[in-house]
């Protein structure tokens, strides 16, 4: 686990050298948006490699990687939202479905919020158990369960145009699971929204539109915190190189992984997290 502490935040990533920021950043930015944990790579790939633990606000940071890449392939999606909804306000129509789905993103991202909030001096701190690998590893574990529960039950019959009020919040109260490393953000929130009938690219797609707010508030956040930590410049470019491969990686991510659901199940996640939890298991023990 990092030991390295720049301001009582949980810097680790300093110690990297720029080959492992960049390879990290990749991990980080592909593991972010598939629902298969980010932080429990960032644990492994170092421990198994021998390379320093990249720390929590690593992984915080990264959340702009992952916004780039969200927004990018989404741009279309967010601007008819935006203007969708500003037309339906003007004409004074609430029932209009983009506005709807624009109130319904703001209201999940309340819960998480304030959670974030009240419990963000003990996630990112430096040392803290939290990030130990049989805590990662038996998330990981548990999710890998509730996934395939949710693909034995699940309808996949909805689609993500008809999401309701109560479908965002929903979904929103699941994504603050995505506080407990080994949770994920991209797996509380799809499995979510599997369990609630939505077919599994239309699933995917509400889990990232809904988590941009999060993701966003989550990265300039960890921004503002690392700005006053008083790392070095090199530290900076560490996490500059990390931040440029993570956002080409998760742009990958999110592409692959709705060409993947229009054709296949969640099983394979299922079995990659029950793998890498059991793995993480036994190297706790």
């Amino acid at each position: 686990m990092s030991d390295v502490c720049s301001g009582g935040i949980d810097t680790g990533f300093a110690q990297l050298n720029m080959a492992q920021a960049a390879i990290l950043g990749v991990v980080q930015g592909i593991t972010e948006l598939l629902p298969i944990s980010s932080t429990a790579h960032m644990r492994l790939v170092p421990l198994l490699s021998g390379w320093p633990d990249p720390g929590s606000a690593f992984s915080a940071a990264m959340q702009l990687a992952a916004l780039f890449a969200v927004v990018t392939y989404f741009r279309r999606d967010i601007i008819d939202l935006t203007t969708g909804s500003l037309s339906a306000i003007g004409r004074g129509n609430f029932q209009n479905q983009s506005l709807r789905l624009s109130i319904g993103i703001i209201l999940a991202t309340i819960p998480i919020g304030l959670a974030g909030i009240a419990l963000s001096s003990w996630l990112n701190a430096c040392g803290t158990s939290l990030r130990a690998p049989w805590v990662i590893g038996a998330s990981s574990l548990a999710m890998a369960g509730l996934l395939a529960i949710t693909e034995l039950v699940s309808t996949h019959r909805r689609t993500s145009s008809h999401a309701t009020l109560m479908d965002c919040v929903l979904i929103g109260i699941a994504q603050v699971g995505a506080l407990i490393p080994g949770v994920s953000r991209s797996g509380s929130t799809l499995t979510a929204g599997l369990l609630l009938g939505f077919k599994r690219e239309d699933a995917a797609r509400l889990s990232f539109l809904i988590g941009l707010p999060a993701i966003t508030l989550a990265g300039l956040k960890e921004l503002w915190v690392l700005s006053h930590a008083g790392l070095s410049i090199e530290a900076w470019e560490i996490l500059g190189v990390g931040l440029i491969a993570g956002s080409l990686s998760a742009f990958v991510a999110v592409w692959g992984l709705l060409r993947f659901f229009e054709r296949m199940s969640a099983w394979p996640f299922v079995i990659y997290r029950a793998a890498m939890g059991i793995l993480l298991l036994s190297m706790a023990v």
